[in-house]
């Protein structure tokens, strides 16, 4: 959730923390710190906000240093304010933290009765206190990091700087990822290689429980057990030129705009040469092996997986559970055998489908995951790992990586049924070639761009919109109603368009927009009823269909929508765009920030 970042290096370190951390903003930006030794001498510097607000000053207020720590908060403990800011420092350690301490309040109590307080409201002030309580005691920097360590319960990442150690970082690792990247007489440390890109492409990832001793001649790692350990050091293939908007206003419409070309490669990169059969990165993989599958995943990712579960009962006649992450373990469900468990998370961090993914170790007969980090922790412990190849997203809306998502476990589906004997090779190639032909509708559906505008704008309007669909859609409005209040805050909610009648039809008002997402598939006339009722009530139809929809369904709706026309299989994919565009130009409306909404951040690495 809050980015981490730390240099050992041969320059100042103040100028590299700040480039790497406008890498992980994207992670939390409700304050941001450094922190820097030079001549042995400890200091920091923190502010509240954006990035910016730091960068202004160190402007005025300048830290020196060639060794030193950085952080972009996203606040779980204690409001976000300067004083609850990382880094987190005492007369001779800084720490910063991504993670929660569940027993900071033990600990607390317990240096209390040692006569030392704390000033924040954070759990990790008590681990930078913890570290000066053995530091006090005569430790060395080394042994008062890893007894903190050993006291703490929870998730954290953890990189530690002390006073008179110009060459010294201590990181470790429980829960929450951590990287340790390898330059020429230099060593950095980040919660994401890609705050590391712009200085080494070599990288160790640090895994569960491991204590590292960094300085820039060596590298020391203790496993769980506090045994050395040798971790490989990866060559990284991440993009090393800054991030930018590349002339968008905001990063989310440049990875809208982004789709058309990352589908175009991501199908590719599943296709045969021939381009009329699938190829996994593992080709033993056959879903013959399997009877079931369970899905588990959170927020968008979710809703990818709900659409995931229509093709592959339908096209594959395989049953699908589908369930969020965070209840998944709580509920304690049986995996019977030949069941295939598949994670499905943008970051491959996400901290709740990290940890059901570890429930279903031992128990599922195949663990499969679709990231967009092949390297991630997610990645790194499944049997199969499916990239998605939607590039880096900085936006914390979700939405390239979705449509991407999508078109994977559209591939996936359709893998599983020429597998089982459900499509033959003729089939399968019918579905690619449709396949093939998604990233120009998506381009057709961008063009619209000034359409969903004015839609945007009159949506910017209401306190409360009601999405609806059936079959596919029904999983597409959910997606809708997540991305408006993501970025706009205006209360939305999603149901089936069946369901209308059994309760929510109560909210109907003529202020109550009603988004209706219905290509002319063969359950459209039941939801043109759905759309007659709310009309009927004074409610306001925004219908998002196709050509044949839109001519069948008359004009007396509020607005209509007409997007190009795709096989029903592929719709959910092409009808995520009106998702993202009307999010995003209500947004705009509203004047909200679209790219760092209130309260959220991209990568949820905390449960």
């Amino acid at each position: 959730m809050c980015g981490i970042v730390g240099v050992l290096g041969d320059h100042e370190a103040a100028p590299l923390l700040v480039e790497s951390l406008k890498r992980l903003e994207y992670r939390g930006y409700d304050s941001a710190g450094i922190a820097t030794v030079d001549e042995g001498r400890l200091d920091r510097r923190r502010a509240v906000g954006k990035l910016v607000n730091l960068s202004d000053r160190l402007v005025h207020e300048p830290l020196t240093g060639k060794a030193g720590i950085g952080h972009t908060r996203w606040a779980t403990h204690g409001a976000a304010n300067e004083q609850n800011a990382h880094p987190h420092s005492t007369r001779q350690v800084a720490v910063v933290h991504n993670g929660i301490i569940e027993n900071y309040r033990d600990l607390r109590t317990e240096l209390s009765a040692k006569g030392i307080g704390h000033e924040t409201d954070t759990d990790t002030e008590t681990v930078a206190l913890m570290a000066q309580s053995y530091l006090d005691e005569g430790q060395s920097p080394r042994d008062a990091a890893l007894n903190t360590v050993e006291r703490l319960k929870g998730a954290y990442a953890l990189c530690f700087l002390f006073e008179g150690q110009g060459d010294l970082l201590i990181a470790a690792r429980q829960g929450s990822p951590l990287a340790i990247g390898y330059g020429k007489g230099e060593m950095f440390v980040g919660s994401d290689a890609i705050a590391l890109a712009p200085l080494t492409d070599r990288v160790t990832y640090l895994e569960e429980g491991d204590f590292a001793v960094i300085s820039r001649s060596e590298v020391e790692i203790l496993d769980a057990e506090r045994r050395p350990a040798n971790r490989e050091i990866k060559t990284i293939e991440i993009d090393t030129v800054q991030v930018d908007k590349g002339g968008h206003k905001h990063f989310m419409s440049k990875e809208i705009a982004e789709q058309p070309r990352v589908l175009t490669e991501a199908i590719g990169y599943y296709l045969s040469e021939s381009g009329d059969n699938i190829t996994l990165p593992d080709a033993g993989f056959d879903f013959n092996t399997v009877d079931r599958l369970v899905m588990v995943a959170c927020g968008t990712a979710y809703y990818a997986c709900l659409t995931a579960k229509y093709w592959f009962e339908q096209i594959a006649r395989m049953p699908v559970e589908v369930d969020v992450a965070s209840e998944f373990r709580y509920r304690e469900p049986p995996i019977p055998t030949r069941t295939a468990a598949l994670f499905v998370s943008q970051s491959g961090e996400t901290a709740d489908t990290l940890a059901a993914l570890r429930y279903c170790e031992g128990k599922a007969s195949a663990i499969l995951s679709v990231v967009n980090v092949p390297t991630s922790s997610i990645a790194r412990e499944s049997d199969l790992a499916l990239p998605i190849l939607a590039g880096t997203e900085i936006g914390v809306a979700s939405t390239k990586a979705f449509t991407c998502q999508l078109t994977v476990l559209f591939l996936l589906a359709l893998k599983a049924a020429h597998d089982k004997g459900e499509i033959d090779n003729a089939q399968l190639a019918d579905h690619l070639s449709a396949l093939r032909s998604i990233p120009s509708a998506v381009n057709t559906a961008l063009s619209l761009d000034k359409v969903f505008a004015r839609a945007g704008r009159k949506l910017a309007e209401a306190r409360d919109v009601l999405f609806l669909g059936r079959g596919t859609m029904f999983p597409l409005a959910h997606e809708g109603a997540l991305k408006l209040k993501e970025i706009s805050y205006i209360h939305a909610e999603a149901y089936a368009s069946g369901e209308l009648k059994h309760g929510p039809i109560a909210l109907i008002d003529k202020t109550m927009p009603v988004v209706v997402k219905a290509p002319r598939d063969a359950l459209f006339e039941k939801t043109v009823s759905n759309m007659q009722e709310v009309m009927a009530r004074g409610g306001k139809v925004m219908l998002i269909t196709d050509e044949a929809g839109a001519k069948e369904a008359g004009n007396e709706t509020w607005m209509t929508i007409t997007m190009p026309t795709v096989p029903d299989a592929l719709t959910p994919i092409l009808y995520a765009v009106p998702a993202q565009l009307l999010a995003y130009h209500t947004a705009i409306a509203k004047g909200t920030d679209v790219d760092q909404p209130r309260n959220l951040a991209k990568s949820v690495t905390v449960e």
